[in-house]
């Protein structure tokens, strides 16, 4: 059997998850009581404010699924953490943050899997977030249920749930070995609306498997998706090879990475629709090809934070929308 032969992207999902984990580097060492990473950064609020936002990263176990574009994975732990580990991380890092009005829980995979955030530490949990307005986490739409309604009234300010649409292209979602549907998704959407709980949504922008030239529809159309299914918000996330699986997909044509021409354009798409905040997730996007980098991460920096678009030419070297 050829090399060539050997990175063919399986068809089915067992196979996906061999063929993905088998192309894993080595994942980092962590430490069960500390987070992985924590700071404060400004966000616009559903409110229309401008609030200092804490993002706390947990350490927990990694997530049952094997999204083939994932590279979470490599800051989690092989197996359960002790009850107790969570509300001592958030202790460590809320010692070491100044003040903010919302906090996001990030935890590299579902916050509503008792496999990586125990249950019986909601509690404590929650405790440690009372002075916040909006709880912000994270979780596959298949764990949408008690465990997130038992969670919300637990807190005191709002709770917002954070889910991974990736993309609303039927097949390449399927593709991305995520086990879950349009369908699926927007049935999570109604269960959190039906219970007064906000949903943020993820929209990857030129997935693998997407050609270039429709990856700026695709990611319109998930916009669009996302809004449907009553989003209050939406990240735009350029797609990184950045996790084994990912730079083979790359050599073999599955996927490119996009231009942040195309996320630009994406978010300014979002913004013009006015159905709820858009974000473009600016971590390393200096990274993603541009023939002006520094003019455009300044513009994109601007729409996330005042949520209306800056054309390139009210934009000025002043890092100002005029």
């Amino acid at each position: 059997m050829t090399e060539q032969l050997v990175d063919i992207y399986p068809a089915s999902p067992s196979d996906r998850d061999n063929w993905i984990l088998r192309r894993r580097p080595a994942r980092e060492s962590l430490d069960p009581l500390r987070p992985s990473g924590f700071f404060v950064e400004q966000e616009r609020s559903a409110a229309g404010d401008i609030v200092a936002t804490a993002t706390i990263l947990l350490t927990n176990r990694e997530c049952p699924w094997r999204c083939v574009m994932c590279d979470l994975w490599r800051n989690t732990l092989t197996t359960r953490i002790p009850l107790g580990a969570v509300p001592a991380q958030i202790d460590f890092a809320l010692a070491h943050l100044p003040p903010a009005r919302q906090m996001k829980l990030y935890n590299s995979g579902s916050f509503f899997d008792p496999q990586a955030i125990p249950p019986e530490d909601y509690d404590a949990i929650a405790a440690r977030l009372a002075g916040f307005d909006t709880v912000i986490v994270e979780s596959h739409p298949s764990l949408i249920g008690a465990n997130c309604l038992a969670f919300k009234q637990l807190l005191n300010g709002r709770l917002e749930v954070a889910m991974g649409l990736e993309t609303a292209h039927p097949t390449v979602l399927e593709k991305l070995n995520k086990r879950m549907t349009l369908d699926s998704f927007e049935r999570a959407a109604g269960y959190l609306h039906s219970h007064n709980i906000d949903l943020r949504a993820f929209i990857l922008v030129q997935p693998p498997f997407m050609k270039a030239a429709a990856a700026l529809y695709w990611a319109m159309r998930s916009l669009d998706f996302a809004f449907d299914c009553g989003a209050s918000a939406a990240t735009l996330i350029p797609t990184r090879a950045n996790n084994g699986a990912m730079e083979v997909l790359a050599a073999t044509g599955e996927f490119l990475a996009p231009r942040m021409d195309l996320v630009e354009a994406a978010l300014i798409y979002g913004l013009s629709l006015r159905r709820g905040r858009v974000f473009a997730d600016l971590w390393d996007i200096s990274s993603q090809p541009s023939k002006c980098p520094v003019e455009q991460l300044a513009r994109l920096q601007q729409m996330n934070l005042h949520q209306v678009v800056v054309s390139h030419e009210s934009y000025d070297s002043g890092g100002t929308a005029s």
